[in-house]
């Protein structure tokens, strides 16, 4: 069985930039007008416990091998590909809805996570990564400090 991959750093950055998004606006929304690549997102839940934040994707039709997911301990990217599943390429479509082709999301955390303790399962299309908050060490309440004034 092969693995999600997991990915870790320190610059997670979304694939679109400022001249992409600008030609995503005049872009027509039904994708059998479309000329040029559009990257999809898909939807996501962020919930969050005490102890952790769960992500939510959902991605059916993307096999797991297909699925990137980079880490750090602000931001999560997760990226991919879903492969068109067309029957008949002879075929005309009367109905286009489904997305195909690359995937990103990028998403920021309301907490700091520990990179260390992420779980990640694909079950059904939906993808579910587990993050584990991390708390800074308690400090303590009261401290004896000596303040000398001139």
């Amino acid at each position: 069985m092969k693995h999600i991959e997991i990915r870790f750093g320190n610059n997670i950055e979304t694939q679109l930039n400022e001249e992409k998004s600008f030609e995503g606006l005049f872009q027509p929304v039904n994708p059998m007008f479309c000329y040029s690549e559009r990257i999809w997102k898909p939807q996501m839940d962020i919930l969050e416990t005490r102890n952790q934040i769960i992500i939510q994707a959902e991605i059916s039709g993307v096999r797991k091998q297909d699925i990137v997911i980079e880490v750090n301990n602000k931001a999560i990217k997760i990226s991919g590909t879903r492969k068109s599943n067309q029957p008949d390429p002879t075929a005309t479509y009367r109905l286009a809805e489904i997305q195909f082709g690359q995937f990103e999301r990028v998403l920021y955390l309301p907490s700091i996570i520990d990179v260390e303790k992420i779980s990640a399962s694909f079950s059904n299309g939906f993808l579910e990564l587990t993050l584990e908050k991390l708390f800074k060490k308690k400090i303590k309440s009261k401290q004896d400090v000596s303040i000398d004034f001139i």
